[in-house]
């Protein structure tokens, strides 16, 4: 299959500070231990997409995800770090290394894609159409609420920004119209050639853009090329092809249409491939009927598109990790529900607590929860639906409740700690309470201190 793919990693993500660092961009942000990056190389290559190009922001960035590819994908991917500055959008990153882009179709995947969803299906679907984009959409996650009650545990999947306003056909194959969820109260303003040509349109608001696009090459770089301003995939150029599939202005196969010829032969070639359209498929698209006019031919060909959709199964798991309230979903997830995605073996007790790992007296390690490698804990610690990483080491008398506490974390006697998330290098002394807390990398907690909803970083 002759597909490039790009993945869109990132740099360091506003959004999701203090967690990430310049030692610990977001791609590299660990999911049930290991790198959210992993889940999508891995779903890339069961797909046999193994020829990629990983872009991330930062040249900081570059280095580290670059040595950490070279490391856990040698003979298995072949894969090309390039760096592009921060802050250029996922447009001008396909702008900036458009030189590395030959193959005549191209995968552009969000590197937070944690799925359990073909990539390679999305590939086919977009070649069987002969598509110029085909976007997947999937439902919307669902994670469970927590008994804590915490705010790292509520429900968030309606948040408008979530979802998107999708214009479908009623085969569920072509992409009519898409607005963002935000936009839901205002009125839907779909292009009137396009509702005329289909007949009728399915407005669904129970769908998420995955982030994965299959492109044709030449489109995205004429678009690209053309439209200087588009700064999103998403926001720019999706709508763009959808919005315009019917007076499509676009390159396809690397040549424009003509706009001009004999009206006289343009009608008899228009007889012509209606009548090779109705013999050769059993349901022409609306486009190419479209194409030909409403009586079988037009006096000069109408220029189209087709925009189109892969829709995952209602059972996959797909979510992003673009926020803190994502990532503790996330890792939730993938040792609870999704725990197929953990490549991990759990136990009759339905948690994996790694062999080197030593627990004290009386503690208890519930179900839906990871121990990583080397990690200690004291005698009457209590543990529920949490990730706890590689080498921490936790005192007597602690509780970890919905939370995620990552690599080489020190815990002193007494803690307790809900609904947070803790990042590597942290010492909490001992007492310290934090509920729905983040900790930056290296930051110590002091003894007997409380804190509730705050983002604690080293200044």
């Amino acid at each position: 299959m002759d597909f490039q793919v790009v993945v869109l990693a990132g740099g360091t993500s506003k959004k999701l500070a203090p967690l990430v660092s310049k030692d610990v961009p977001k791609s590299l942000l660990p999911v049930a231990n290991r790198p959210v990056l992993s889940y999508l190389l891995e779903l890339l290559e069961q797909s046999n997409l193994k020829d990629l190009i990983v872009v991330v922001e930062g040249e900081d960035t570059d280095g580290l995800v670059e040595n950490w590819i070279s490391e856990a994908y040698v003979d298995r991917l072949h894969v090309q770090v390039a760096s592009v500055p921060e802050e250029v959008g996922t447009a001008g990153a396909l702008r900036a290394i458009a030189h590395h882009l030959t193959a005549s179709d191209i995968l552009v995947v969000s590197g937070d894609l944690v799925c359990d969803i073909s990539p390679g299906a999305v590939a086919a679907a977009h070649r069987r159409h002969d598509a110029v984009v085909t976007a997947m959409l999937c439902s919307l996650p669902v994670s469970g609420t927590q008994e804590s009650g915490s705010s790292a545990g509520k429900d968030k999947t309606k948040k408008p920004g979530c979802i998107n306003i999708v214009g479908l056909d009623l085969t569920e194959q072509f992409l009519l119209h898409i607005a963002a969820g935000m936009d839901v109260e205002k009125d839907i303003r779909v292009q009137k050639s396009i509702l005329r040509a289909v007949g009728k349109m399915e407005i669904r608001a129970d769908l998420m853009d995955a982030h994965l696009y299959a492109f044709k090459r030449s489109v995205l770089q004429d678009v690209l090329n053309k439209k200087q301003t588009f700064r999103s995939l998403k926001q720019d150029v999706l709508p763009y092809l959808v919005k315009s599939q019917l007076r499509s202005e676009i390159l396809l196969n690397g040549a424009q249409a003509e706009e001009n010829g004999n009206e006289k032969d343009a009608f008899s070639n228009n007889k012509v491939m209606l009548s090779q359209l109705l013999a050769n498929a059993s349901t022409p698209s609306f486009h190419e009927l479209y194409a030909l006019g409403p009586n079988g031919f037009a006096p000069t060909e109408r220029k189209t598109h087709k925009c189109c959709v892969y829709i995952a199964n209602k059972t996959s798991y797909c979510a992003r990790l673009n926020s803190i309230q994502a990532f503790s979903d996330i890792n939730r997830d993938v040792i609870g529900d999704a725990s197929h995605l953990s490549r991990c073996s759990f136990s009759v007790h339905n948690n994996v607590i790694h062999p080197s790992a030593v627990l004290g007296s009386k503690t208890t390690v519930g179900p839906q929860c990871m121990l990583g490698e080397g990690s200690q804990m004291g005698d009457k610690c209590s543990v529920k639906r949490s990730v706890i990483g590689r080498h921490c080491r936790i005192g007597s008398n602690v509780k970890v409740v919905n939370s995620v506490i990552m690599n080489h974390v020190t815990i002193g006697d007494g803690c307790s700690i809900n609904g947070s998330v803790v990042s590597s290098n942290v010492q909490l002394q001992e007492r310290a309470v934090l509920k729905d807390c983040q900790i930056g990398a290296g930051f110590v907690v002091t003894a007997g201190s409380e804190h509730k909803g705050e983002s604690l970083a080293r200044k």
